[in-house]
């Protein structure tokens, strides 16, 4: 094909808006789609998803450079090699880093923030984890927040009810300062 010649035409989906649809704003459609999709979490992120489900935290453990890292790969980015020795985790952790939101993702207000981290699963190989949030804190201030919450700091899985859990990162409800005991 000519790079200079256009592609032929093809008409639109659909019709012109009327006058009255226009200043209305109301259309009408003589088309109503099928939006229908599939979505594979793929090997290792299904395992890792039936294992939330459990109340489980599994990770995988590359054996050329014993890396273990969660969420599960399929394959090593360091050497490229298969990720396939599944381990068992436990559900603590320590906070790498984490913020405190006055908003939603999609731009909601929140009276009481949220506190967004990224969780290093204890197990796992260092600077390897996973984003979720930081319950169990009182206070509404960024002041109060970080009397109470810091880098560094350990934090175990609070689930939810195993009747509720359907196998998706949202079975951990958040991660909570562990406490010392005095």
């Amino acid at each position: 094909m000519d790079p200079r010649q256009a592609p032929p035409y093809v008409p639109l989906r659909g019709h012109p808006l009327t006058d009255d649809e226009f200043r209305e704003r109301e259309a009408s459609t003589a088309w109503a789609p099928r939006l229908e999709y599939a979505w594979d979490a793929g090997i290792a992120i299904s395992r890792f998803l039936e294992g939330l489900g459990q109340g489980a935290i599994y990770g995988v453990r590359c054996r050329r450079c014993g890396r273990t890292v969660t969420p599960p790969r399929a394959f090593c980015e360091l050497d490229f090699k298969p990720m396939d020795e599944w381990v068992k985790l436990p559900e603590t952790g320590t906070i790498n880093t984490f913020s405190i939101c006055y908003v939603t993702w999609d731009m909601k207000p929140l009276r009481v923030p949220q506190i967004p981290a990224v969780i290093e699963i204890d197990g796992t190989s260092p600077r390897v984890g996973f984003l979720h949030l930081v319950g169990g804190v009182r206070g509404r201030t960024v002041d109060q927040i970080r009397r109470q919450v810091r880098v560094g700091m350990p934090v175990r899985a609070v689930w939810k009810p195993p009747a509720k859990r359907e196998g998706a990162i949202t079975d951990i409800l958040y991660f909570a300062p562990v406490r010392k005991r005095a």
